[in-house]
């Protein structure tokens, strides 16, 4: 059925979940499974001389954000070992993720896209796209959406 998965990992307790199942569900199937962690460039605080963080330094705090999301993916693999399985990882920060995620995806020949989400209702769920929502309208591979 399914012989590569992709799990996306955000580091979130959600997107965790997502990975376990996924890591389950590639030991079921005798599926090779592929952990992948996203994270817009946007999120890393900019470097201005004289700023609060210029004391720190540029390159301490890249190290620091590649600890974190090192950190992210141990404990995805963690999971994945946990379940039995052996799990490829890969980090990418792009301004669109879900466009990376489908873009590995693709890349890494996978044929199920395994994430987490969260329900928005009202006003916040129509004006706020998910990444998982923008990946279901936008790929077509097949997604699990783990709640």
């Amino acid at each position: 059925m399914y012989r590569k998965i992709l799990a996306v990992a955000f580091g979130t307790e959600l997107s965790m979940k997502a990975v376990k199942e996924a890591a389950q569900l590639a030991n079921g199937l005798a599926a090779k499974l592929f952990v992948l962690h996203v994270r817009s460039p946007m999120d890393v605080p900019h470097h201005v001389e004289g700023g609060a963080l210029s004391r720190f330094g540029a390159e301490k705090i890249t190290e620091e954000i590649d600890q974190e999301e090192r950190k992210f993916l141990e404990g995805a693999v963690a999971l994945a070992t946990s379940a039995g399985i052996e799990a490829e990882t890969g980090y990418i920060a792009d301004l669109s993720p879900y466009k990376a995620i489908i873009r590995v995806a693709e890349e890494q020949h996978c044929d199920l896209i395994v994430m987490g989400t969260r329900i928005r209702h009202g006003i916040p769920g129509y004006f706020v796209q998910s990444e998982t929502q923008k990946v279901l309208a936008h790929t077509a591979i097949p997604v699990l959406v783990v709640r």
